[in-house]
């Protein structure tokens, strides 16, 4: 199962990096690169579920709408549409090498173990590296995997700053502004959930998780609710930031918005007309 995830986030990878290639085929390309992240979330469902994750399969039910809505645009050559097609291009050519290269991404996560470390050293709590990436202290054990490193924000956010042309200037702006960033913040993320998991901070607050595991909801308290949803409402102020930084991305947004909107519309008034006929 798992090395079907990875083939189909691979395939992704190198269609979007197609459809950056000019030329009538990036379309196609591009849609095949919208199926596949589609799929993939769709396939990582049951895993999310088991994980009580919260977020994932709400982008998992939305991804379906969201790909029959593109692929219109696409087909329609909408320039928005295609622009965010470069952006995701842009996030999985960064994102790729961590990825794929076990190396690369071993290095990426042995440096935020390090980092992570060195903040739980600094608030005076003890912990213990029982292993290369996994911390302990009592009876919980925390393991650092890829995505506790905030490099998928990080190439989603530069791939955002790459949807529209920009000048150098910009671009190194965006990159101080995304990538340090996010890496501290993500740092203080980590030290945060193994500190209130390993210490059962939140075990007063209700079991909703539905995972029998021994202390799992003071996990899924601090991980899956309070970390996910500050992370969330810190890439909202630095999308702001970066908007303010490069002013043509409101543009971008809104355009990107608007098409989408009308689909929808378009769509929903056809299901009306449609309803009124067979009332008729």
């Amino acid at each position: 199962m798992w090395e079907m995830f990875e083939l189909l986030i691979l395939i992704s990878c190198l269609f979007f990096l197609f459809a950056q290639v000019p030329g009538r085929h990036r379309v196609y390309a591009g849609i095949i690169a919208w199926t596949s992240v589609v799929i993939v979330f769709i396939s990582g469902l049951p895993s999310w579920m088991e994980e009580s994750n919260i977020l994932y399969p709400v982008m998992a039910a939305l991804s379906l709408p969201f790909l029959f809505i593109t692929i219109k645009l696409l087909l329609k050559g909408n320039n928005s549409v295609i622009s965010l097609t470069r952006a995701a291009g842009v996030a999985f050519a960064i994102y790729a090498p961590f990825a794929f290269i076990e190396e690369i991404g071993s290095s990426l996560i042995t440096m935020v173990v390090s980092h992570t470390h060195l903040i739980l050293d600094l608030l005076g709590y003890p912990v213990t590296l029982v292993q290369w990436n996994t911390f302990q202290s009592g009876f919980f054990r925390v393991e650092i995997i890829l995505a506790c490193t905030g490099i998928q924000a990080i190439a989603i956010m530069m791939g955002v700053a790459f949807a529209v042309p920009t000048t150098t200037r910009q671009k190194i702006l965006s990159f101080l502004l995304i990538a340090p960033v996010i890496y501290i913040l993500n740092l203080f993320r980590n030290a945060g959930v193994i500190i209130t998991y390993t210490s059962q901070s939140f075990e007063w607050l209700p079991d909703i998780s539905g995972n029998l595991e021994y202390g799992y909801s003071s996990f899924f308290w601090a991980h899956n609710i309070f970390a996910e949803g500050i992370a969330l409402i810190f890439l909202v102020a630095l999308a702001y930031s970066l908007f303010r930084l490069i002013p043509s991305l409101g543009d971008f947004a809104g355009e990107l918005v608007s098409s989408y909107e009308k689909e929808i519309r378009s769509i929903v008034c056809k299901d009306k007309q449609s309803a009124e006929v067979q009332r008729d």
